[in-house]
């Protein structure tokens, strides 16, 4: 072969476990699943999970998305709640419009709303840790009455919060959030108040810690990371940090193959790649096709856990599962 043709090497670790997790995969089989029995249109509130390339499909099959409630005519639909988990003024504003809806919430953030309740039935002042606007932040918040719980982003918001009683605190935290961010912050909290209550298994949940830690493990090796997720995705944001902060000089959020940044990835020799949990394999494999294109290209998995964990689906649309 010409030595002028040849293509340069690349080699690719590809982190793994990556993309869909199990809340995800639930999340998207119950749209599915309603379009299947009930027929299309299904309402979907807010994007089931933040990727562009999941909602379009889902809207190819009959899906309508939809912010609020109001937006949705008087319908037999079913009307699907994302996998964020909404405030309880959702439900209670469905049901009053005697709309049929099914919750798709992630139970890894229903166990987190449960905490809440717990916590402020108990009469404890609640700190939730979390990013403000971010979906699953608002349904968190929306769970108990205004005021019951206070957001903190940062550390500096620990040093500034005042208790109303030091020995009634309890914290919990979003689901998507950086693990050091949080041990940061929750360090801080146990410092300032000993007495505080926290969840007896983390909140951050198993998903976003497994896909931190993979890229963690590749990190230093890597010449740059792409991580595959939505500009609106918390857990693929926070992907993009890690993978900086362990040592990987370059690290980039793209959402697809026409994404990758070609001009900053010139002189690289070995790529990072692992995608955010709302990120189908289809737009890995999309992207690594894209590489071979340019580089002989060799891809390594590297692997740091192993995930079998699934949800059921809810009871109204498990008879449509078994036919």
């Amino acid at each position: 072969m010409d030595l002028m043709t040849e293509k340069p090497r690349l080699e690719v670790l590809l982190a793994a476990p990556r993309g869909f997790c199990a809340g995800v995969d639930r999340a998207i089989q119950i749209v599915e699943m309603a379009i299947e029995k009930f027929g299309a249109p299904v309402y979907v509130r807010h994007e089931i999970v933040h990727n562009r390339t999941v909602v379009e499909s889902l809207e190819a099959k009959g899906a309508i998305f939809v912010e609020e409630l109001n937006e949705i005519p008087n319908t037999d639909a079913p009307v699907i709640f994302s996998a964020h988990g909404v405030p309880k003024s959702v439900p209670v504003e469905a049901a009053k419009r005697n709309f049929f809806y099914l919750d798709a919430t992630c139970p890894l953030v229903s166990k987190v709303h449960f905490e809440a309740e717990r916590h402020y039935k108990a009469g404890l002042e609640i700190i939730l840790i979390g990013h403000s606007g971010h979906p699953e932040v608002i349904g968190t918040l929306g769970q108990l009455p205004e005021g019951a719980v206070t957001l903190i982003e940062q550390v500096k918001d620990v040093e500034d919060f005042e208790a109303r009683d030091p020995a009634k605190l309890a914290y919990i935290t979003q689901t998507t959030l950086s693990i050091d961010d949080t041990i940061e912050m929750i360090s801080a909290l146990k410092a300032r108040f000993p007495l505080i209550q926290g969840p007896a298994k983390e909140d951050i949940c198993y998903a976003t810690t497994n896909r931190q830690r993979a890229v963690k493990a590749i990190a230093s090796d890597c010449d740059a990371i792409l991580v595959v997720g939505a500009p609106n995705s918390s857990n693929s944001k926070r992907l993009v940090e890690v993978a900086v902060r362990a040592g990987c000089p370059k690290a980039m959020l793209v959402q697809k193959a026409s994404e990758i940044p070609w001009e900053s990835l010139e002189g690289i020799g070995v790529l990072g790649l692992t995608a955010g949990a709302s990120a189908p394999e289809v737009l890995v494999d999309e992207i690594i096709e894209k590489f071979k294109a340019r580089y002989d290209v060799t891809v390594e998995i590297v692997r740091t856990a192993t995930e079998d964990v699934i949800f059921k689906i809810p009871r109204a649309l498990q008879q449509a599962a078994a036919q």
